[in-house]
């Protein structure tokens, strides 16, 4: 069980809810121990009225109706403190899963990149969701059980002693077999759980692709084969999980049977001093319904221990995921206002997962307040060179400096927030237009929000819609069109009216028309900010304050528009078969 030791730390969190259901279960054993204590005494009652020669009913009447309503009253109130057990302690294991699921969001916002290409949605999903939920059934239904199975073992065994020690020890004969195969069994339950959990992990991520790409499967007409696909890891699922149901199927049987055996030696053993006076009637009757109040949570005891061991293999998963260190370290923080003037001294960054070298000893300096236009052909690095701007990774050598100062020691939360990055790939969310370019600005007003929308050449795409502004997308923004989609995400990154503009080929979706209305707008918006403009077409980047060359890597022109067109190179050779296709 070491995994789950993390957890102690949420029970330390709640030890005072969960003593107090420790206490309440004692309590509860305590009261259900009345009834079969008062059915022996019935018994041993009666039996000293039938061998005595008193004919009085009257005292023997009494002394059977109190004990009854003893018996009721008992059992109410074992009853009502058993509710207040489960209230207790299973409401304990929500509050650990809504924690556990916090953490682990939490910690998965903060790791990397390249935590997010090395690992797929589904499993990541799975284990927030699936693991988790196995999780809470060991704080809180396993926990709970073990407490009362624990609590009614001591407390019954220990006064089962007290009336009858011979008795008790033969009684309890089948307990060491019982510990034995628990081992056994819970050693094969934790590896097939682990298999299970794992696949269910690949289940998952297949899924999830598939209806994220459901356009492509039918657009080529894969139903069929993702279909099978799909059969297949359902398969193998089935058999991994009746894997282990078998396993755990030998529990409650195994646990009949042991309690079965006690029951026949409390007969056998307990007749046999009964009939030498030994023992009262009342105590026989008595050991044979302890026997049976123990059937229950011996049985359980099995169910317990899969709950643990499935709990014990998710949370090795989870602390997989936990122990990830995110690469991107946060900063101590700088106490000055951040005006724009970014510099790169001798930047390499080198992807070990792929073995490609994206960026190749980069030197460069962008003053704060121009603009620099960034082109290359595809792989070139261009896009690289934002991320490590806005330290989605941190370069592999060298040093990025804002306003003299290393990135590195910038908060993340404080040097992003002076950013808007508008991505090659715009990823809306499954909310309204509206609430999707506020997340550029949480607090941004209606009328704030229409004049970013104006400067992105979408309003009136937004007001055609039924719902206009109100409208809901489909997951990944699917409502809108390509164009439609980077326009709502310009829009979400002008209202942010952050000091460093970050353009990652945005404009590759709109016609040329809507392109030169967007530009004039940026041009208003981006005074006074620096701007970073990735693009494929010149026409985008002509009129920035400088423009870079990209090649495999490393910067191959440098230089004012005017200046690269008047040179033989990659940027003139562009430049005129962007105007020639223009011309047709």
């Amino acid at each position: 069980m070491k995994a789950l030791q993390y957890l102690n730390k949420y029970f330390y969190k709640y030890r005072t809810k969960l003593l107090l259901g420790f206490l309440i279960t004692v309590v509860a054993r305590i009261f259900s121990l009345f009834t079969p204590r008062l059915i022996g005494n019935s018994l041993t009652a009666v039996e000293q009225y039938i061998n005595s020669e008193n004919s009085n009913l009257e005292p023997i009447k009494e002394l059977l109706l109190f004990n009854i309503l003893i018996i009721i009253g008992a059992s109410l109130v074992s009853g009502f403190f058993t509710f207040l057990m489960r209230q207790t302690i299973i409401n304990v294991s929500r509050y650990v899963e809504f924690d556990l699921k916090n953490e682990i969001f939490w910690h998965y916002q903060k790791l990397t990149q390249r935590f997010y290409k090395n690992n797929r949605t589904g499993d990541l999903m799975n284990r927030i969701s699936e693991d988790v939920g196995k999780v809470r059934m060991y704080v809180g239904p396993a926990f709970m059980y073990s407490i009362n199975t624990i609590a009614l073992f001591v407390i019954v065994i220990s006064y089962m002693v007290s009336i009858a020690p011979v008795l008790t020890l033969y009684t309890i004969l089948p307990l060491p077999i019982l510990s034995i195969t628990i081992y056994k069994l819970s050693r094969i339950i934790n590896e097939k759980s682990t298999r299970v959990q794992e696949f269910l992990s690949k289940m998952s991520s297949f899924a999830q692709e598939s209806f994220s790409g459901i356009a492509v499967i039918k657009s080529y007409n894969l139903q069929q084969k993702m279909n099978q696909g799909f059969d297949d890891l359902a398969s193998e699922s089935y058999q991994k999980n009746m894997s282990l149901v078998k396993v755990q199927a030998w529990f409650f049987p195994l646990m009949i049977l042991l309690i079965g055996c006690s029951n026949l030696i409390v007969i056998y053993v307990g007749g046999n001093q009964y009939i030498n006076n030994e023992i009262e009637i009342g105590v026989l009757a008595e050991f044979i319904i302890y026997v049976n109040m123990l059937t229950w949570p011996v049985a359980v005891v099995g169910w317990i221990t899969s709950i643990v061991q499935q709990a014990e293999a998710s949370q090795e998963r989870i602390n997989s995921f936990l122990k990830e260190e995110p690469e991107i370290k946060d900063g101590t923080g700088v106490r000055q206002e951040v005006k724009g003037t970014i510099e790169l001294e001798d930047v390499s960054l080198f992807y070990p997962e792929t073995q490609i070298q994206a960026l190749e000893n980069i030197t460069l300096k962008i003053p704060s307040g121009t603009t620099l236009g960034i082109i290359g052909n595809i792989g070139s690095g261009k896009s690289t060179l934002l991320d490590l701007v806005v330290r989605l990774y941190d370069p592999s050598k060298g040093k990025i400096t804002l306003d003299g100062i290393d990135l590195k020691k910038y908060k993340l939360e404080e040097l992003r927030a002076n950013i808007g990055y508008i991505p090659q790939n715009a990823f809306l969310f499954s909310e309204s237009i509206e609430d999707n370019i506020r997340f550029g600005s949480i607090n941004a007003s209606t009328e704030s929000i229409q004049e970013a929308s104006k400067m992105a050449a979408v309003h009136k795409n937004i007001m055609d819609f039924k719902e206009g502004y109100k409208t809901i997308l489909g997951e990944r923004g699917i409502t809108l069109s390509g164009g439609q989609i980077q326009r709502v995400s310009i829009a979400r990154a002008l209202i942010k009216d952050p000091k460093i503009l970050l353009l990652d080929d945005c404009l590759s979706a709109v016609d040329t028309d809507t392109e030169e209305e967007i530009l004039n707008h940026l041009k208003k918006a981006a005074q006074n900010k620096t701007t970073l403009i990735v693009s494929h077409r010149i026409s985008s980047l002509k009129h920035a304050d400088q423009i870079i060359v990209f090649e495999n890597g490393k910067i191959v022109q440098q230089g004012k528009h005017a200046e690269l067109i008047g040179v033989q190179g990659y940027y003139k050779e562009l430049f005129e078969k962007q105007q020639a296709d223009r011309s047709k």
